[in-house]
């Protein structure tokens, strides 16, 4: 089921995500919701605190649709980075909370991530790249940052002012 993604600023982007006890049925179904909502956006990864659910899970699939390789969805519960490459990389980010707005982020350009996958087995895996990008930037989401939290306080202001002027657009229609 496709669930409505929150449009910063929203009280509930900035808080601090819970870490998952138990893997139940219900966090399962969330994380297939949240798979759908991810592709249907379009978008690459998504956590799930921008669909008001305050609990460490995030899901990705970093494959665009005209790769040759297939899809390669995820599902990360109590994801954490276990290390970090020195080397950093600029990436222009863009996030489904904060529609239509992009900035160039610094971040390190290789991970290394542990997660408890859908069945609760531990993960270990490392990620570069796009990939690398995008999972940094979901974890942020379960510690209540935002990529523009990385900007000038200007820019992020500006970006602010950009997303209250859309939600009182998207109220009134």
């Amino acid at each position: 089921m496709k669930r409505p993604i929150l449009i910063h600023p929203d009280p509930r982007l900035k808080k601090p995500a819970a870490p998952v006890a138990d893997l139940s049925d219900d966090l399962r179904a969330l994380a297939d919701d949240m798979l759908e909502t991810m592709y249907e956006a379009p978008g690459i990864g998504l956590a799930a605190p921008q669909v008001g659910v305050l609990t460490r899970l995030i899901v990705l699939d970093c494959v665009k649709e005209d790769d040759p390789e297939p899809a390669r969805p995820l599902v990360m519960f109590n994801p954490q980075i276990l290390s970090a490459s020195s080397e950093t990389r600029l990436y222009e980010e863009g996030c489904l909370s904060i529609p239509d707005q992009y900035a160039e982020v610094e971040r390190p350009a290789q991970v290394r991530v542990g997660w408890l996958d859908r069945d609760g087995t531990p993960q270990e895996e490392d990620f570069d790249g796009l990939w690398a990008v995008c999972v940094q930037h979901e974890i942020d989401h379960l510690d209540g940052k935002l990529f523009i939290d990385y900007l000038t306080p200007m820019k992020r202001q500006m970006i602010t002012r950009k997303m209250q002027k859309l939600k009182r657009d998207m109220a009134r229609s």
